[in-house]
């Protein structure tokens, strides 16, 4: 019992002595998102200039599936930063959201400014993956005329490929599907599980087996691989 007594008042200290921040941070870690969210405001009161508090603000937001409250956050990164890559990356992706739950014509008033965004990323930090697999996913669902073009997207995807093996077969995996070209698809996928070998390269071979294909037994054999291969 002698011992108990200071063990429970060394708790008490240490949750006492955590920070408004560091509450926060693992509430948002376990997904507690609106929890989190309070504590940040409140740190960001006392602390106007973190930016990590700012970041953090702004990624609920996108977790909230709120995109529009999430874009003056990661504007501002932009502005207080303006050298940090992923502020420009996150910022496209939420406006891009915007845009995707937006009428036609408003959408397409956004165009510029989310491959601008996007463009802007890749100037910072020339090896940025998911800036590539942003631009790839724009240029192949706009239509021509508003800036679509799946030459370009094969030019990222090519990019992407030097950067990262697998995620280049499995861009033009992705491109190749989406144009209805599944053999072709289908070569790129099995590139990318002889390169990666990861549950998500065995995914997308599965899916287009099973959804695009109509093939379930192939879509059966290649989840019965990858549990061969992966088995302890």
């Amino acid at each position: 019992m002698k011992y108990f007594i200071p063990l429970l008042l060394f708790i008490s200290v240490s949750l006492w002595a955590q920070s408004d921040f560091d509450r926060a941070e693992n509430l948002f870690i376990h997904g507690k998102y609106i929890s989190a969210k309070s504590l940040f405001e409140r740190h960001l009161k006392q602390h106007p200039q973190d930016l990590k508090t700012l970041e953090y603000l702004g990624d609920i937001q996108c977790h909230l599936t709120n995109w529009e409250l999430a874009l003056p956050f990661y504007k501002t990164l932009q502005m207080r930063s303006p050298k940090h890559a992923d502020y420009y990356y996150k910022y496209g992706g939420a406006k891009a959201m915007v845009a995707k739950e937006s009428n036609g014509i408003k959408a397409l008033l956004m165009v510029d400014e989310i491959k601008s965004a996007f463009k802007k990323t890749l100037e910072l930090e020339p090896k940025h993956i998911g800036a590539r697999w942003a631009l790839i996913e724009l240029h192949i669902q706009l239509p021509a005329l508003v800036g679509g073009s799946e030459k370009k997207a094969i030019g990222f995807a090519t990019e992407l490929l030097k950067i990262s093996t697998v995620d280049g077969y499995l861009a033009r995996g992705h491109i190749e599907e989406h144009y209805n070209r599944y053999a072709t698809a289908e070569a790129q996928y099995k590139k990318a599980i002889e390169v990666g070998n990861s549950q998500t390269t065995y995914q997308k071979l599965a899916n287009l087996y099973q959804h695009k294909m109509q093939q379930p037994q192939k879509a059966r054999q290649v989840w019965a691989a990858y549990n061969e291969k992966n088995k302890s």
